[in-house]
């Protein structure tokens, strides 16, 4: 059996850890969440509303691809916004790891309701339009409707992934 990574991706308010955290536990696996890595350079640009640049991405991914890389379970699950080709083609590079991305798609409306809802969460909602705009879908990726219950979307995603 191959080792996989599942990236659970979609800009802010999509419900990556929710859904993550419930995929994780369906499948006995460890989940990780990206915020958690970000460096506090990072989290204090994007509380004051500055979108991220490539350049200050590539700490974070070091930092995801590392914590990753120690893991020995066959399936780990990682929500981040994985939103632009670069973040996503770091993300592959986990040696011995089979990455699938699943995009969680909902409207822009919704993920402002989520976001505005959300208590102490460092997203503020004037970036949301510049993670849309940066949002570059993977080819092959799982897109699933994110405005479907947690069950049902986490069943839809481990059928697919049985594929």
């Amino acid at each position: 059996m191959t080792a996989r990574l599942v990236i659970i991706m979609g800009p802010s308010g999509c419900g990556k850890s929710r859904i993550a955290g419930a995929l994780a536990e369906a499948m006995a696996a460890p989940m990780l969440e990206g915020d958690d890595f970000h460096p506090p350079v990072n989290r204090a640009k994007m509380t004051a509303g500055e979108p991220l640049t490539d350049g200050d991405r590539a700490g974070w991914i070091d930092a995801m691809l590392g914590a990753i890389a120690e893991r020995e379970e066959a399936l780990v699950v990682l929500a981040c916004s994985a939103l632009t080709r670069y973040v996503q083609d770091r993300l592959k590079t986990v040696p011995g790891r089979e990455t699938r991305f699943v995009l969680l798609d909902a409207p822009r409306e919704t993920l402002i309701a989520r976001m505005t809802s959300r208590e102490g969460h460092f997203m503020p909602v004037s970036l949301l339009d510049s993670q849309l705009e940066a949002l570059d879908v993977p080819t092959g990726a799982i897109r699933i409707d994110a405005e479907q219950t947690v069950s049902a979307i986490v069943r839809q995603i481990a059928a697919a992934l049985e594929h």
